[in-house]
């Protein structure tokens, strides 16, 4: 049995990626035991690290939201925690197997092809995707040293996201009926995925031989939130009242966001594959059960 590390195990992709790890047969622990765990400590970190003695280690840890208000925090968790994060484990785990380090589909920005690959240039549009790619520079400089994979998911869901994200905020609104829909440009198009399809595939990606790679992690379809919408109305029977925000329209947006899957195909071949519209009809009934108990919204949401 296999030690797995997963930073961030406590938010919302940490359980899942615990559970799909778990079902291979390993162990997932997370940072609880070493309450002095700090991206901004490199001390804290190499103790923690040393302590831990793992096999793998999945970092999902860092700031997750496009709208976080204050770049350097941004820049601080994402790129410069994870360079601390990669010296603790040369440090004090040189043998680990694998080191698995989410970045985001926000470093392609706008692009005119499609589907987009792990080729095509980075073009980040703003300080999220920007801080994830100067992660990804950071982790090259550790490519000699550690076997890091690099991930690439596109968006993903399901139960216990919160409405500071795009579909949460959809479903609570159809499933519960409430009245208005607040939102900004409903036409932008993403490749939505559901969260275990992207669990059971990191947990593959760990042990795989790939390693010193960038792996897109996307389900290669690509949906407009207008249709999204439309086919909650059809699950709900409910159709609230739509408003357009000017709060919640992005001065720079990225209207097309669809990515080629072939290079995790190429790796772990079949991964756990949920239909989105699956996906929705198992976060409605999730919102609905009366004793689930929703987080709330952490920053405004947006398309």
């Amino acid at each position: 049995m296999a030690r797995v590390l997963i930073t961030g195990i406590q938010g919302f992709t940490g359980p899942y990626v615990a559970r799909a790890v778990e079902s291979a047969g390993h162990e997932a622990c997370g940072t609880e035991p070493w309450p002095n765990f700090d991206l901004s400590r490199p001390a804290s970190l190499a103790a923690a690290i040393e302590s831990a003695r793992p096999d793998y280690v999945v970092h999902l840890a860092g700031l997750s939201s496009v709208t976080h208000a204050d770049a350097a925090e941004l820049y601080a968790a994402n790129a410069v925690g994870t360079g601390n994060l990669l010296q603790a484990i040369a440090d004090t785990a040189p043998g680990v197997r694998k080191v698995l380090l989410a970045s985001s589909a926000n470093v392609y920005g706008n692009c005119d092809a499609y589907p987009i690959d792990e080729q095509t240039p980075p073009a980040p549009v703003n300080h999220y995707g920007c801080s994830k790619l100067s992660m990804e520079f950071i982790a090259r400089a550790w490519f000699d040293r550690l076997p890091i994979v690099i991930t690439r998911p596109f968006n993903y869901t399901g139960p216990g996201q919160t409405e500071a994200f795009l579909i949460p905020k959809l479903v609570a609104h159809y499933a519960e009926r409430r009245p208005v829909l607040e939102l900004g440009n409903i036409e932008v198009e993403r490749d939505f995925s559901d969260v275990r399809m992207l669990a059971d595939a990191y947990a593959k990606l760990l042990i795989a031989d790939d390693a010193g790679i960038v792996v897109n992690v996307c389900s290669g379809v690509g949906r407009s939130v207008r249709s999204v919408m439309a086919e909650l109305k059809a699950m709900t029977g409910h159709e609230p009242q739509l408003r357009v925000a000017p709060h919640l329209v992005r001065r720079v947006e990225v209207h097309r966001l669809i990515g080629s899957n072939s290079t995790l195909r190429r790796i772990i071949g079949t991964c756990v594959h949920t239909d989105f519209t699956e996906t929705l009809r198992w976060m409605v009934e999730d919102r609905r059960r009366p004793s689930v108990a929703q987080p709330a919204a952490t920053s405004r949401p947006r398309a």
